[in-house]
């Protein structure tokens, strides 16, 4: 039976199926290294207060690095009976140590412990995500540069809207992406404080200084209050969100995805290694990555209401219910990591059906807002343009006519005398784009500086 930490208490111990219940080191493994990082600054402090001999201090550190190159070199195998991974690193260091290993943890608790090591490792996992989300923008923008004067519906209610640009709906998506990077960004502000110091929940009898423990380990400054320290999992609970919101804006890119990949829509043409096959239909092709991609965000969301759920009826300070927030961040971080590793280069290599692109602006009567519009200028008051608009197309739709450029002038002049021979060039569908020139349209112009703005802000 694995040796655990609290055993001096208890002359029963629970039995092994027990002990393998309780235990966390098939989750908390990954935190390793920074729960080695942790105690050297810890073992550093309490060697500057007097609180352990700096020579004590100096054979700890060294032997932690020692154990630390070792677990990255693969000399060391992580024992899966440990309760966790700091009984694993602490039972280490005092086998090799004796009494001297036993020094390390003066004034600490497991709860402060395993609180700074998650925010240790959070304060190098989180920028890593949001490089990924810059990444996945950059190659969005690069793409939309591509296609700034490819004309495309746009939808409302999935019904034919009104004429856009591939590159206006792609930094559509992009602007989502952005804000995603936004969250996770400052999630990591609020997480950058050092709760080590905080004991159990009330601190120690012992000299601490927790400033100089938090300049150790890179953070701006301690927490605030002791309990608070051990209780906190708001971070948690901001990434698990920043993690789902990020799915959820996935899952709707993949959805057009996979509408445009359609013989109905035919917009999209994906890559063979972004694609499956059928076992059963030789001739499929099916867009499986995005499929998968949409479909983890029920997973993510999972996430989310797992810790929410975890939190919700805990008593502050720190309960043991709490060992159950890594399995669901960790894992909503990992995938939030790969479904980014796997849309970006899925939409590098794709390729756009420019043709079937401006054909589907033709049919369904994507100009009516351009003809009510154009009678505004005119002079008439909109909700009466909106009327005489409106009567065209069921004037269209009664004919057997796709668009309103099928009608006469004369036809046209029935339902309004302001009617010209200048609204067929208003109403075709790269004119009514590019009168679109407005702060956040579609027009090319428009979108470019959409690029610029966000490439502007993803430079920060």
């Amino acid at each position: 039976m694995a040796q655990v930490l609290w055993s001096g208490r208890l002359e029963e111990k629970p039995d092994a199926e027990a002990l393998a219940f309780e235990s966390s080191i098939a989750v908390d493994s990954r935190l390793a290294q920074e729960d080695i990082t942790g105690s050297r600054a810890h073992v550093a402090m309490l060697a500057k207060q007097g609180i352990i001999p700096a020579e004590a201090a100096q054979a700890i550190d060294t032997e932690l690095g020692r154990i630390s190159r070792e677990l990255a070199e693969g000399k060391i195998s992580i024992d899966q009976e440990a309760e966790d991974i700091h009984s694993f690193i602490e039972g280490l260091l005092t086998e090799r140590l004796g009494d001297v290993g036993r020094m390390v943890h003066a004034g600490r608790s497991r709860n402060d412990q395993v609180a700074v090591d998650l925010r240790l490792y959070l304060k190098g996992v989180v920028p890593e995500i949001a490089e990924e989300i810059r990444a996945t923008c950059q190659t969005l923008l690069d793409l939309a540069e591509q296609h700034l004067e490819t004309l495309m519906p746009g939808y409302t209610h999935l019904q034919r809207a009104q004429p856009v640009s591939l590159a206006h709906h792609l930094v559509a998506w992009t602007a989502g992406l952005e804000r995603d990077r936004g969250r996770f960004l400052d999630a990591l502000t609020r997480l950058d404080e050092c709760p080590l110091g905080s004991g159990a929940l009330a601190t120690s009898t012992l000299t601490l200084d927790r400033y100089e423990t938090a300049r150790g380990l890179g953070f701006p400054r301690p927490t605030v209050n002791s309990m608070d320290s051990v209780a906190d999992r708001d971070f948690a609970l901001e990434l698990a969100g920043a993690c789902a919101i990020l799915a959820t804006h996935l899952s709707r890119f993949c959805e057009d995805v996979v509408l445009w990949a359609t013989e109905e829509f035919g917009f999209i043409n994906l890559a063979e290694q972004w694609s499956t096959g059928s076992s059963i239909m030789p001739q499929k092709k099916n867009p499986d990555f995005a499929e998968l991609i949409r479909g983890k965000t029920g997973r993510q969301i999972g996430n989310l209401v797992t810790l929410l759920t975890l939190l919700k009826g805990l008593p502050y300070a720190y309960d043991r219910d709490l060992q159950e927030d890594k399995e669901a961040l960790f894992d909503a971080l990992d995938t939030a990591r790969a479904t980014l590793r796997m849309f970006r280069p899925m939409m590098a290599t794709a390729q756009f059906r420019k043709d079937r692109m401006e054909a589907a602006c033709v049919g369904g009567f994507l100009e009516a807002t351009d003809v009510a519009e154009y009678l505004v200028r005119k002079g008439l008051p909109f909700r009466k343009a909106h009327e005489v608009a409106a009567q065209v197309v069921r004037d269209c739709g009664a004919a057997g006519q796709r668009s309103i450029a099928e009608r006469t002038l004369e036809e046209l002049r029935s339902r309004s005398e302001l009617f010209d021979a200048d609204l067929y060039e208003v109403i075709r569908p790269g004119t009514a784009l590019r009168n679109r020139s407005r702060s956040g349209g579609p027009a090319p112009e428009a979108v470019q500086a959409q690029i610029a703005e966000l490439r502007r802000r993803l430079e920060k």
